[in-house]
């Protein structure tokens, strides 16, 4: 009998450039069909590509001191491994134009971009909800909170019952003629934003 994946590499701790966690106080986010993603054709785990539909654009959201946190775990289902992905951010701002955010958040889906602390690998700027897209599940907001000044406490996660079925996948896009850098990455994704 034969498993649908195979293991081909091992993988050891360097010491040289040892990771580092956390995410940068950036998160990319845009509408999920707003957006085609190009994989690698050798490997699915690979975005080489993101293309604007029409006049689309990606939405940056800027934080402070280690105001952005992403999750990724591995949930064993009946038909194979899936994945929670979650990101958790923080909004100080309470206006209108916050709070229509949040709703279009929570009704339509969404996809987003992080960029880790760790940049040594190849997955330094990752895409969460790349399948099935993530919706706000929480947002809260306490008034009283003096550490947000009374702003909204936000999560993106997987619908219900709409887990991955990868993790969160890695973003490498290469210039028009060379190869991918995490500088080109970053390069493209902005090129995108609003």
């Amino acid at each position: 009998m034969s498993i649908y994946n195979k293991i081909n590499a091992g993988f050891s701790l360097g010491t040289n450039s040892p990771i580092t966690s956390g995410i940068e106080d950036v998160i990319y986010i845009f509408n999920d069909e707003d957006v085609t993603l190009t994989y690698d054709t050798a490997n699915p785990l690979i975005v080489t590509g993101l293309t604007a539909v029409g006049s689309a654009k990606i939405y940056k959201f800027e934080g402070t001191n280690n105001s952005f946190n992403t999750m990724s775990k591995l949930a064993k289902t009946q038909v194979g491994p899936r994945y929670t992905e979650e990101i958790d951010f923080n909004i100080a701002g309470l206006s209108v134009e916050v709070k229509a955010q949040l709703m279009a958040m929570g009704y339509g889906r969404v996809r987003a971009i992080a960029v880790n602390n760790y940049k040594d690998g190849n997955s330094a700027v990752e895409l969460f909800g790349a399948v099935n897209g993530l919706i706000v599940t929480e947002a809260e907001r306490n008034a009283a909170d003096e550490t947000l000044d009374g702003g909204y406490k936000i999560k993106l996660t997987n619908p219900d019952k709409l887990k991955e079925p990868y993790p969160p996948r890695a973003i490498s896009i290469a210039p028009d003629n060379g190869t991918a850098t995490y500088a080109s990455t970053l390069a493209a994704i902005e090129a995108l934003t609003v």
